[in-house]
């Protein structure tokens, strides 16, 4: 059965045959996930973390870069790839505009690594030197990676990262929105980094963000994952706002059950590696709004699977996830 909560049926998933294993008796039923949830992410993932560049690109080849920004993201996240990355870049001609592109994002997750999520009246000036060094350093690398490969789209997702951390201002990123959503006007993490950077925080308006959610979302096929920037634009509004109950009223639930119902709970969607982030999106949306009708069946979905993204949001990120599935 689909789930009596939505009135239709629809098969369950077929079983992914390249899955890692859910770990037996995880703590509170609740575990990390790890590689995207995919033995050939994680066979990439030891690759990249014994420096070895030849087995990178071996096991690279069931993605595709310029586009799985969730696999990009397990490299760019990696502690290490900063040491050995630049030979692949300088010595690898074959492979030089992937190798770019993983050092650039690299590159933007060590600025942030040294910045830090601490205001910026408490970052230090070694702190900004360091974070916009390796911004620069990143920026070069992204746009060679972009001018040797224009058909990708994620190069120009990763420029909007960098270009919000070094004030770059509103034309040029705005520009490099119109580049990514041109190579992909549905692209998932496209507009989430574009609904970040219209937060008050970041000197967009109120409400920006969440009228650009919408008006990506009605342009999405039914089962598409862009579903998850509805879902995102009403975490950002949380997170801005002084209100812990902000999300409670009936338009926002409503909102919520339908963007679910129209992406991840439609039949029609196709899980791919890393499809528990989506669902962690909505789960946290669904439960900071109170729904009792979809957020059980997202939470059963997931098996206990935990993403930081974007529960980092919240003090003890993967406490308040397990607190929430209880309340689920």
């Amino acid at each position: 059965m689909f789930d009596k909560l939505f009135g239709r049926s629809a098969e369950r998933p077929a079983a992914d045959p390249y899955a890692l294993p859910v770990p037996r008796r995880p703590k509170n039923g609740v575990y990390r996930l790890r590689a995207l949830g995919d033995t050939r992410v994680l066979a990439l993932v030891e690759a990249a973390a014994a420096g070895d560049w030849e087995a990178v690109t071996v096991a690279l080849a069931p993605f595709d870069l310029g586009r799985d920004h969730q696999v990009l993201g397990e490299l760019s996240d990696l502690d290490g790839v900063q040491d050995w990355i630049g030979r692949a870049v300088e010595e690898d001609k074959e492979h030089r505009a992937t190798a770019l592109l993983i050092s650039g994002a690299r590159h933007i997750s060590w600025g942030w690594e040294a910045r830090t999520s601490a205001r910026a009246s408490n970052v230090t000036r070694e702190q900004w030197r360091v974070f916009g060094e390796r911004l620069r350093i990143a920026e070069e690398q992204l746009l060679e990676a972009a001018e040797l490969r224009p058909e990708w789209v994620t190069p120009w997702r990763r420029l909007l990262t960098s270009g919000r951390g070094m004030s770059l201002g509103p034309a040029v990123n705005e520009a490099r929105l119109d580049a990514a959503l041109r190579r992909d006007p549905l692209d998932l993490e496209t507009h989430i980094e574009w609904v970040s950077q219209l937060q008050p925080r970041w000197g967009g308006e109120p409400g920006e963000a969440l009228a650009f959610a919408r008006k990506a979302f009605a342009g999405a096929p039914e089962g598409h994952r862009l579903g998850c920037v509805i879902a995102m634009a009403h975490i950002e509004d949380w997170v801005e706002s002084d209100h812990e109950n902000c999300l409670r009223s009936p338009e926002i639930q409503d909102e919520l059950v339908e963007a679910a119902e129209h992406s991840i709970l439609h039949p029609a969607h196709v899980r791919r590696p890393g499809w528990q982030q989506d669902f962690n999106i909505f789960a946290m949306a669904l439960s900071l709004a109170h729904v009792s009708t979809a957020t059980p069946r997202v939470f059963r979905e997931l098996q206990g699977a935990y993403t930081p993204w974007p529960w980092r949001f919240m003090a003890q990120p993967e406490e308040k996830y397990a607190r929430a599935r209880r309340n689920a």
